[in-house]
């Protein structure tokens, strides 16, 4: 646990360090990228976040992806079930406010909500990754739980999960935990990295 903790304060440090013009190209980099895979373009309904402390900040192309037609839903933390997501409608204009982490999201109506199982498209967040595709988040395992679901039911077919990164973030190896949800790919300014079983 201590080593896990190590490695999440030192992969906070390195992106923190990135200038905002290597931010800035890293984020329009992906954002071209994402647009030109056939995931996107296939996607009717797709899932962002709003980036802070030095993610990929994926909201211009949620912009993007609205101004296309494409339904875009934001996550929300859920109000009962501790430690899991609901995801709402959005479109650019909506009136959002602050969550207990201080991240923008939209007000729940529960005829604006999603079930995970039905987007399409899922971009998620992430503190570090390896080139098989593992994750390590900031700790609070809202995706784990949110996605725990294409983990023990691989014959339903559900959302690809598509990571965002620096290249700066990749580290040699990740242990996977039996609780971890892995993204489908991970996109980065310079590469993009395949799980195995969903290329």
């Amino acid at each position: 646990m201590n080593d896990l903790q190590a490695l999440r304060q030192h992969l906070k440090r390195v992106r923190l360090s990135l200038s905002d013009r290597a931010q800035a190209f890293a984020s329009a980099s992906i954002a071209g990228q994402i647009q030109k895979l056939p995931r996107f373009r296939r996607a009717k309904t797709l899932a962002g976040y709003f980036g802070s402390a030095g993610e990929i900040d994926p909201m211009p192309l949620m912009k993007q992806a609205a101004a296309l037609g494409k339904h875009c839903y934001l996550p929300v933390l859920h109000p009962f079930l501790h430690g899991r997501l609901l995801f709402c409608r959005w479109q650019p204009g909506d009136e959002l406010v602050r969550n207990r982490y201080e991240i923008p999201e939209p007000h729940i109506h529960a005829d604006r909500l999603i079930a995970a199982r039905n987007l399409d498209l899922v971009i998620v967040p992430l503190l570090g990754f390896d080139s098989d595709c593992n994750r390590i988040g900031m700790g609070g395992g809202y995706y784990d739980r949110s996605f725990a679901f294409t983990r023990r039911f691989r014959h339903i077919k559900g959302p690809y999960l598509l990571g965002l990164a620096h290249e700066s973030q990749r580290v040699e190896r990740l242990e996977a935990q039996p609780w971890d949800v892995a993204p489908d790919a991970v996109i980065t300014e310079q590469n993009l990295y395949l799980r195995q079983w969903r290329a």
